[in-house]
C-alpha cells in the first residue's frame, strides 16, 4: 500500500546486483569502516552547529535587532525566514548535487557560503557603511547562509549510509542532525548574553563567524575523499543509483512517503515558528529576553538528550515508525500545553516544562524520521528523500509564519509587556498559538492513522547480507554433490 510495483521491481533488481557483487568476491570479505568516518561527523557537527547559530542569530533579540538595524520586526524575522524562501528555491538543486557530485564537494561549498556569509554580515554593519545599504548587507549574508544550509542540512542520512555500518547509522544520523538544535540553543543563550553585557550587535556577529571559519577551513583542508574506499554495509551499492529526475518520480508514487513528506513537513514548519517567534510570543506577557532564551535553550537540551536515547534505541531495535508515532503524539500534547500557559502571567515554571517537553518529544525525533524516510523511499538516494521532506518544512514554515504574523492583533492591554518595539504597537499572540498547536494536532492525526510502510532498505540488505549468500552458496554446493553435477 505504500508503493508502486515499479519501485519493488527496482528494490529486486538492485538486491540481486548486490548478492552478484557478493557472489563474485567484490564486497563480501571487504565491507569495512574507517577511523576518519568520525573526523567527518565532527566536521558535518560543527559546520550544522555554526549554520543554525547564524540562522537564529537575531530571533532570540528580535527587538534589539530591530533598534540596531533601524528596521521593523517584520523584517527581523525575514532574516530567519530567509532561510526557508531559499530552501524552497534551492533544494532541488542541492540534493541533486549531494547525490551527483558527491558528500565532499556539497560539504566543502556549504562551509565556504557559510563562512563568507557569516563575514559580510560583519561587513554590513561596520561604521562606514552607509545606513541604507546596513539591512541589505545583513540580509545578503543571511542569504548565503541559507544557500549552505541547503547543502549541510541533508547531508547527516548521506554521512551516514555511505561511511557508518547499519548498526551505527541511526546514531550517526542522530549525531550530525543534533548539531543543528544544538546551535538553536547556542543562540538561544549567547544572543541575549552577549548583547546584554556588550550593547554591541558588532560583538555578536564576530563571535558568530568565528566557528563559520573554522569549519570552512577543517572542510577544506581535511575531507578529501568523495565515498570510502570500500563500502561500509551492502546498500552502499544499490543506494543513490537512480537519476535524479527518476528518483522524484518514485518518491510521489509511494504513498508512505508522501504521508511523512507532509506530516512531518508540517512538524518542521512547527518547529521552525516556534524558534523563531518564541521571544516576541513571551515578552508581551512579561518575561524576558533572557527567559525566553533560556526557554528555548531547555527545549533543545531536552531534545539532544532524547535525541540520544531515540537514536541508541532504533540502532538496536529498528522500530522507526513507532518511535515517530509516539513522539509525534507527545509532541502535539506539548505544544497544546505551550499554546495555553504561555499566555498566562507568572508562569515561568509551566512554561519552561512546555517547553521542555515540546523539545524532549518534538526535536529528538527528526534524526529518527529521517532514516524512516530513507527506509520508505530506498533505492531512493538518502539526500533527495531527505531533501524533499526539508522542502515540505520549509514551504509549510513559510506559510505558517506568515499566517501566525497575520492572526496577531494589537495588545489592547500592554502594561506587563517588556518588548522593545520602537513605537511599534505591542501584538497579542493568543490566536496564533492557539492555531499552531491545533496545526501540530492535525498533522499528527494524519500521520499516526495513515502512515504504514515496509522497511525496505533493511528488507534489501538482509536479503543481500554476505551470510545469506554464503549459506545459499553452501546449499548450492550440497544439492549439486547429491545430484553428481
Amino acid at each position: 500500500d505504500d508503493g508502486s510495483s515499479e519501485t519493488e521491481a527496482l528494490i529486486g533488481s538492485r538486491t540481486e546486483g548486490v548478492r552478484s557483487h557478493l557472489n563474485g568476491g567484490i564486497i563480501a570479505a571487504d565491507l569495512k569502516v574507517y577511523k576518519r568516518r568520525w573526523f567527518i561527523l565532527f566536521v558535518l557537527c560543527l559546520l550544522n552547529c555554526s549554520n543554525a547559530v547564524l540562522w537564529l542569530t537575531f530571533a532570540p533579540v528580535a527587538d534589539q535587532s530591530a533598534q540596531y538595524l533601524r528596521v521593523s520586526l517584520d523584517l527581523v524575522n525575514w532574516l530567519s525566514l530567509v532561510y526557508m524562501v531559499v530552501a524552497i528555491f534551492f533544494s532541488f538543486i542541492t540534493t541533486w548535487m549531494l547525490d551527483t557530485l558527491g558528500l565532499r564537494f556539497s560539504l566543502i561549498l556549504g562551509s565556504w557560503l557559510n563562512m563568507l556569509g557569516s563575514i559580510l554580515r560583519v561587513v554590513g554593519i561596520l561604521s562606514g557603511i552607509p545606513q541604507w545599504a546596513v539591512f541589505p548587507m545583513v540580509m545578503g549574508g543571511q542569504t548565503l547562509c541559507a544557500l549552505a544550509q541547503t547543502l549541510i542540512i541533508f547531508s547527516p542520512t548521506k554521512l551516514a549510509a555511505l561511511w557508518f555500518p547499519d548498526d551505527q547509522r541511526a546514531t550517526a544520523n542522530m549525531i550530525a542532525s543534533m548539531a543543528n538544535p544544538l546551535g538553536l540553543l547556542f543562540a538561544n543563550i549567547f544572543s541575549p548574553m552577549i548583547i546584554h553585557y556588550t550593547n554591541n550587535l558588532l560583538m555578536l556577529l564576530i563571535i558568530y563567524a568565528i566557528p563559520a571559519t573554522i569549519a570552512c577551513f577543517l572542510a577544506t583542508v581535511g575531507i578529501r575523499e568523495r565515498v570510502p574506499p570500500t563500502p561500509p554495509s551492502a546498500s552502499v551499492v544499490t543506494s543513490s543509483t537512480e537519476p535524479f529526475l527518476q528518483g522524484i518520480k518514485l518518491l510521489l508514487k509511494n504513498k508512505a512517503y508522501m504521508i511523512l513528506l507532509v506530516c512531518f513537513g508540517s512538524g518542521i514548519g512547527i518547529f521552525t515558528c516556534f524558534s523563531t517567534l518564541l521571544e516576541q510570543i513571551l515578552c508581551v506577557k512579561g518575561y524576558s529576553n533572557d527567559f525566553a532564551g533560556l526557554c528555548g535553550a531547555c527545549s533543545i537540551v531536552f531534545g539532544i538528550a532524547g535525541a540520544g536515547i531515540l537514536g541508541l534505541y532504533v540502532d538496536k531495535t529498528k522500530q522507526f515508525t513507532e518511535v515517530t508515532k509516539i513522539n509525534m503524539c507527545l509532541t502535539s500534547l506539548g505544544c497544546s500545553a505551550f499554546a495555553v500557559v504561555s499566555q498566562l502571567k507568572d508562569m515561568k515554571v509551566a512554561i519552561g516544562a512546555a517547553c521542555a517537553w515540546f523539545g524532549l518529544f518534538g526535536f529528538s525525533v527528526y534524526p529518527v524520521a529521517m532514516e524512516l524516510g530513507v527506509e520508505c523511499s530506498y533505492p531512493v538516494g538518502e539526500a533527495t528523500s531527505s531533501g524533499l521532506i526539508f522542502i515540505s518544512g520549509q514551504i509549510q514554515s513559510v506559510i505558517y509564519m506568515v499566517l501566525l504574523q497575520a492572526l496577531t492583533k494589537p495588545l489592547a492591554d500592554s502594561t506587563a509587556s517588556v518588548c522593545v518595539t520602537g513605537g511599534e504597537a505591542d501584538l497579542s499572540w493568543t490566536v496564533p498559538v492557539l492555531v499552531m498547536a491545533g496545526l501540530c494536532a492535525v498533522g499528527t492525526c494524519c500521520f499516526v492513522l495513515f502512515f504504514h510502510t515496509d522497511y525496505r532498505r533493511l528488507r534489501a540488505e538482509a536479503a543481500a547480507s554476505p551470510q545469506n549468500v554464503t549459506d545459499q552458496t553452501r546449499g548450492d554446493d550440497t544439492w549439486a554433490n547429491s545430484t553428481g553435477a
